[in-house]
C-alpha cells in the first residue's frame, strides 16, 4: 500500500512574516517551526488550502497473484497425449494411404534403406549440434541482422554447392564425399540457428511432431507396393514451387492483409502436404535404387539418397 500526500506551497511572504514574528533568532527547535507554520496555515486560508490529510490522500493498492508451476502429472499428461497423437497419425496414414502392402523388403533393399536413414539421422544431429554451438557464440544475432538478401544468396549458395558436391562425387572418394556433407549440414545449421531464440517448449514439441510425420510417411513408403509414389514426382515439384513463391511474395509484392493471410496459408499447409509427399516420393525412390544398385546399374550412395530425405525433415520442421 502506498500513500501519497498532496500539500500545495504556502505564499512566501506570509511564511516570512509569521517566523519572524513567532521564532527567536538561532531558533534550532524543529518542532517549534513546524507548530507556527501550521498556526500560520489555519489562520490565513487561501485558495491554495489543502484539504484534511485523509480527504487529499490517494491509495494505491496491489494485489499479488499467486505464480503456480504446472506439476509433473500435468507434464507427463501432455506428453501421453502427444505421443498418442503421433500413433494415431501413424495409424491412420498407414490406412488411409497403404491399403495395399508389399511383400517384405529384400536384403539389399533393407541395407540400402538402413544405411540412407544412418545417414540422414547423423545429419540432423550434425546439424543440430552445430547450429546450438552458432547460437551460443552469437552468430546466429549476426545472421538475424544482416541483410535478409544476403544471407538468403549466402545460405542458397552453399547448400546447393555443397548438395551438388555429395550428388556428384563419386562413392570411392569418400573423404572428399564426406567433406561435401559435413559442409552441406554447416550451411543447414548456420541457417536454422536462429530457430533456437525461441521457446525449447516449441522447438521440442515441433521436432516429435517432425519425427512422427516422417516415420509414419516413411514406413507407408517401405511398405507400399513397388513404384506406387514414383509418379508424384512431377506434380511434387510443381507445389514445391508454389510454396516457395507464397513465401517470397510478402518480400517483393505488396500484399494487404488478406493477401498476407492466403500467402502464409498456402505456404504453411500447402508446405507440409507438398514435404509430406516428399518423404513418401524419395523413400519409394530409395528402394529403386536399391534394387538398381543390386543390379549394377547405378553404383551404391546412401550418403546421397539422406540429403533429400533430411531437406524433407528440415522443411517440414521449418513450416
Amino acid at each position: 500500500m502506498l500513500t501519497l500526500g498532496l500539500w500545495p506551497a504556502l505564499p512566501r511572504t506570509t511564511l516570512q512574516a509569521a517566523v519572524r514574528s513567532r521564532v527567536k533568532p538561532f531558533s534550532t527547535n524543529s518542532s517549534a517551526r513546524f507548530a507556527i507554520s501550521r498556526n500560520v496555515i489555519q489562520k490565513h486560508p487561501t485558495t491554495l488550502s489543502p484539504l484534511p490529510p485523509y480527504r487529499s490522500s490517494r491509495t494505491i493498492v496491489t494485489d499479488a497473484h499467486t505464480v503456480t508451476q504446472a506439476s509433473s502429472q500435468d507434464a507427463w499428461k501432455k506428453f501421453a497425449i502427444t505421443a498418442a497423437a503421433v500413433a494415431g497419425t501413424v495409424v491412420v496414414a498407414e490406412g488411409f494411404l497403404n491399403r495395399d502392402t508389399r511383400d517384405s523388403l529384400t536384403t539389399s533393399e533393407q541395407s540400402y534403406l538402413h544405411d540412407s536413414f544412418k545417414y540422414t539421422g547423423g545429419g540432423l544431429v550434425l546439424t543440430a549440434l552445430v547450429a546450438r554451438s552458432m547460437f551460443r557464440s552469437g552468430f546466429a544475432f549476426r545472421i538475424m541482422s544482416a541483410n535478409p538478401w544476403l544471407v538468403l544468396g549466402v545460405s542458397l549458395v552453399g547448400s546447393i554447392g555443397s548438395m551438388m558436391g555429395v550428388y556428384y562425387t563419386p562413392p570411392e572418394r569418400t573423404v572428399q564425399k564426406h567433406l561435401f556433407w559435413l559442409g552441406f549440414n554447416a550451411c543447414q545449421a548456420a541457417t536454422l540457428s536462429p530457430l533456437f531464440f525461441l521457446s525449447p517448449a516449441i522447438l521440442s514439441r515441433a521436432a516429435l511432431y517432425t519425427c512422427g510425420v516422417v516415420g509414419s510417411l516413411s514406413y507407408v513408403g517401405a511398405t507400399a507396393k513397388n513404384d506406387r509414389y514414383l509418379y508424384m514426382g512431377g506434380p511434387l515439384l510443381a507445389g514445391v514451387t508454389v510454396v516457395a513463391l507464397s513465401s517470397l511474395a510478402p518480400m517483393a509484392l505488396p500484399l494487404g492483409m488478406r493477401g498476407l493471410a492466403v500467402a502464409e496459408s498456402i505456404s504453411l499447409y500447402g508446405g507440409l502436404a507438398v514435404f509430406g509427399g516428399f518423404v513418401l516420393y524419395d523413400t519409394q525412390k530409395i528402394l529403386q535404387h536399391a534394387r538398381m544398385a543390386e543390379m549394377g546399374v547405378i553404383p551404391r550412395d546412401p550418403m546421397k539418397e539422406a540429403i533429400a530425405l533430411e531437406l524433407d525433415m528440415i522443411n517440414i520442421l521449418w513450416v
